[in-house]
């Protein structure tokens, strides 16, 4: 059955032509890219959009990628969107209507017929008004097309051998951060801190979100006790606290897609 996606995908590759691929560096995102640099090798471009929103991590790993593969790539440098700035429910959607407008343009400028994204199958059943945005302005989406989920491309890329295969899934850092929430420089810097001291203590794929002065550490269901028996968890709170966390709690519930979303989607 992979097999047959994988044909599907590899021939809307070759089919769509020139084109420019949406990079975040992501499980997704990468393999397609890796995918398409592979049947193409030439007439495609990786655009990675930096915003305030964006963990550099996630810059510093993209580029790692394209440099590893060879791959021809560009970032763009975007102020935070004015229009996003109180968090709204319909942040993504204006955020992607914001963003991929910048990726069409350099597209078009640069003679790239499409722009493609790693949207794939499973993300139709979640809460993505983003999706929406993505539709109107006649994105691709060939993950999505060729019906592979994220399971096939975790083992696809696996089976390419490339190291994001288990990658943890990782979204803005707006989303940390409760709706209808003015959005501050200070606090995105604090969350990406305190996520990065997670990572770097053995808890990848850690959210922070953000409650007034309140962190909520929101982790794989895997590494709860291991937090509660780990002799650092002290370290984690002294830590939380000189990034600027007056209160550290841990979410008993741990992370689990979709759990930030709204119960009603609004567009």
């Amino acid at each position: 059955m992979t097999d047959n996606k994988l044909a599907k995908l590899d021939s809307i590759l070759i089919d769509i032509n020139s084109f420019a691929v949406a990079f975040s560096g992501g499980v997704d995102s990468s393999y397609l890219l890796y995918r398409a640099h592979k049947v193409r090798k030439s007439g495609i471009v990786a655009i990675t959009i930096r915003t305030p929103y964006i963990p550099s991590r996630e810059i510093n790993e993209a580029i790692a990628f394209t440099k590893k593969y060879g791959i021809k790539h560009k970032i763009l440098d975007i102020a935070f969107p004015d229009m996003i700035r109180n968090n709204l429910v319909q942040r993504c959607y204006l955020c992607k209507k914001t963003l991929f407008t910048e990726l069409l343009n350099f597209a078009r400028e640069n003679n790239y017929k499409y722009v493609v994204d790693g949207t794939n199958f499973d993300d139709i059943g979640d809460f993505r008004p983003g999706m929406k945005a993505l539709k109107e302005m006649s994105i691709r989406s060939p993950l999505m097309e060729s019906g592979l989920t994220k399971k096939d491309i975790r083992e696809l890329s696996k089976k390419e051998g490339l190291t994001i295969w288990d990658k943890p899934a990782m979204a803005c850092l707006l989303t940390r951060i409760p709706y209808d929430t003015e959005i501050e420089e200070n606090t995105l810097r604090m969350i990406e801190k305190a996520e990065t001291m997670l990572f770097e203590r053995g808890y990848p794929g850690t959210r922070v979100r953000i409650h007034g002065e309140v962190a909520r550490i929101e982790c794989l269901p895997e590494y709860i006790e291991k937090i509660f028996q780990n002799p650092g968890r002290e370290g984690i709170i002294i830590g939380m606290k000189k990034i600027g966390f007056r209160y550290v709690s841990l979410d008993l519930e741990g992370y689990r897609k979709g759990k930030s979303n709204p119960e009603k989607n609004i567009l």
